[in-house]
């Protein structure tokens, strides 16, 4: 933006506005004043980010290099704790019991929240209600959900009397058994975290402008096609932000397999964040620990790179 300055003795020059602040003292001082409160308001927070989240992640770096026992004097390794890692076979059953996880989970929350998003329609009576009650499990402490389910789990619990009542069968020993307890986890966690996905799709699905859909009613489309080929395409976004949050979250799962099974039976529960806690804090090993929790960041990022590279293909940022 520019004023227009007459010059002596010709016509109107254009001069910056800059400029002309700049030549009063009063402008200058409180240009300057604005400028140090940008860094003033932001400084407590890059303190606290350098101190908290920057320090921390090189100082797990420069640990994982070390045989760094919890008592006694670190050794340097190099690579080793990462060569120990990947000829480690208790590491590999992690690393697939979570992937294991991921598969299972994430296409199921997504599918129910987005289902149950779908459902919850302005036509529906009570959706405000049905909204909070199925938002309680996601601020529901995640230790006291998984206290609960383990209640219900057990044998002897309300799921085994249930089913003893109803078909005389006895259910299985969800936690007890090999082929039951990953799915017993991924029920629970699918029940803990659904809430959250739900809420940002229906505020998505409220978003849709509604010319569009009464314009493909009109034109002789079904509910469920209006709903696949134009409501699913514009909140690609908020299912690309969902995958992209659960994805990161499941990876890093610890409390449900930490309280409902320990990692077992045996190490068929076991995950990698389980599997670090087990190793910094109950074989006191810290460098490989930081070791697993590198090789986690990477696997995290490479999957999260993987979903942005892809999202070009299905992620529509316009009607």
């Amino acid at each position: 933006m520019t004023l227009l300055k007459p010059s002596q003795p010709g016509p109107l020059e254009a001069v910056p506005i800059a400029a002309v602040a700049a030549a009063t003292p009063q402008a200058d001082a409180q240009l300057g004043r604005r400028t140090l409160w940008g860094p003033a308001f932001a400084a407590p927070h890059g303190v606290g980010l350098a101190i908290f989240t920057l320090l921390p992640i090189i100082v797990s770096l420069v640990i994982s290099l070390f045989n760094w026992p919890l008592l006694g004097t670190p050794a340097f390794l190099g690579l080793g704790n990462y060569e120990r890692l990947f000829s480690d076979p208790i590491f590999g059953q992690v690393v697939w019991n979570t992937v294991l996880f991921v598969v299972l989970y994430v296409p199921l929350n997504l599918v129910v929240s987005l289902g149950l998003a779908a459902w919850l329609t302005p036509r529906v009576k009570g959706r405000h209600i049905f909204r909070v009650i199925f938002f309680i499990p996601a601020i529901t402490p995640v230790v006291a959900n998984v206290v609960v389910w383990r209640m219900l789990y057990q044998p002897g619990g309300l799921i085994d009397g249930v089913a003893q009542s109803t078909i005389g069968i006895p259910a299985p020993n969800f936690l007890g058994d090999e082929k039951w307890a990953m799915i017993a986890i991924v029920v629970m966690s699918v029940w803990q975290g659904f809430g959250y996905n739900m809420l940002v799709f229906s505020a998505a699905l409220d978003a849709v402008p509604e010319n569009l859909t009464e314009a493909a009613a009109i034109d002789g489309a079904n509910a469920w096609t209006i709903f696949w080929r134009i409501k699913l395409k514009l909140i690609s976004p908020s299912i690309f932000f969902a995958t992209m949050m659960t994805l990161i979250t499941s990876f890093q799962v610890f409390a449900q397999p930490f309280i409902l099974t320990k990692g077992g039976p045996g190490s068929a529960t076991s995950t990698i964040v389980l599997y670090i806690y087990n190793q910094g804090f109950q074989f006191h090993q810290l460098g490989l620990a930081s070791a697993a929790a590198w090789v986690l960041f990477v696997i995290i990022l490479g999957v999260t790179a993987v979903q942005f590279l892809g999202q070009k293909k299905w992620v529509h940022y316009d009607a």
